[in-house]
């Protein structure tokens, strides 16, 4: 945008300086005409026009759209280590680990496939597919603490 307005006041500059608002209006028009169908743009391919690269591009609309819920949100892991997220007006509490607890997250949802990213450094967490039927998505590790390695314990003599 500044560099549409810096192009926009050089171009009124070197106008006659509008008496009213209908003629600075009228100048503006022109401007803008001008700006999108006369002047070809470096930036764009074969310096087309703003108006020939926007309609040569395909629309989206509601009937050729192919994703049907996406949404992005940001949250922090509770104490017990999940999120809770709401689809189709229920509430699903997500297990991530309570390793995590306080962390702050990005929850990417595209219908029932959910990813939650640590927010600061961009490592995925979970990546799950929601059971709507439940209500609690568990992490599938198991409870309590991690058992001990076998390389730490004394291995008997021959």
């Amino acid at each position: 945008m500044e560099r549409f307005h810096q192009t926009l006041k050089k171009w009124l500059t070197r106008r006659p300086r509008a008496g009213t608002l209908a003629e600075l209006q009228t100048q503006l028009d022109a401007f803008v005409e001008a700006y999108n169908h006369d002047r070809p743009h470096r930036s764009l391919p074969h310096q087309a026009t703003p108006a020939t690269a926007y309609t040569a591009r395909p629309k989206a609309d509601p009937a050729t759209r192919a994703d049907t819920h996406n949404r992005v949100r940001t949250d922090r892991i509770d104490h017990a280590g999940s999120i809770t997220l709401r689809v189709a007006a229920r509430l699903h509490h997500i297990g991530v680990g309570r390793t995590y607890t306080g962390t702050r997250v990005l929850v990417l949802i595209q219908d029932l496939n959910i990813r939650i990213i640590n927010a600061a450094t961009g490592e995925l967490l979970r990546q799950l597919t929601l059971d709507p039927d439940r209500s609690y998505q568990p992490t599938g590790r198991p409870h309590g603490p991690t058992p001990r390695t076998t390389r730490n314990r004394k291995h008997p003599g021959p």
